[in-house]
């Protein structure tokens, strides 16, 4: 299981940590990664880390001011964003899968989501 948390209310220019724990099972054998589905919209990648955090694919949208990082021993993953404004406005999504053949990242797991909203 999957547990996402951190997401909340911000200005725009603000910034929100969010993390995601593992249960049950170890995330230091899985490529892990964020989601993000704005109302209305489908849902999106937002970033990647691999299993010793060597590569890190982020959405062009939020390269430069997003971070992911991950602690095996803690079984955490973490998105640190910065300068948000309301279009990252989105319910937020952790999952545990692999990096394809084309390098995308494919889920395999779900979490269940954290709201993040931008407003003044």
């Amino acid at each position: 299981q999957l547990q996402a948390s951190g997401g909340g209310l911000v200005q725009p220019g603000g910034s929100l940590r969010l993390s995601c724990v593992a249960s049950g099972r170890s995330i230091s054998s899985n490529v892990m990664g964020w989601f993000r589905q704005a109302p209305g919209k489908e849902r999106e990648f937002v970033a990647a880390i691999s299993l010793r955090a060597s590569r890190t694919p982020y959405a062009d949208s939020v390269k430069g001011r997003f971070t992911i990082s991950r602690d095996n021993a803690k079984n955490t993953v973490y998105l640190q964003m910065n300068s948000l404004n309301t279009e990252d406005t989105a319910v937020y999504y952790c999952a545990a899968g692999n990096f394809g053949s084309t390098g995308a990242f494919g889920p395999n797991y779900w979490g269940q989501g954290t709201l993040v909203t931008v407003s003044s």
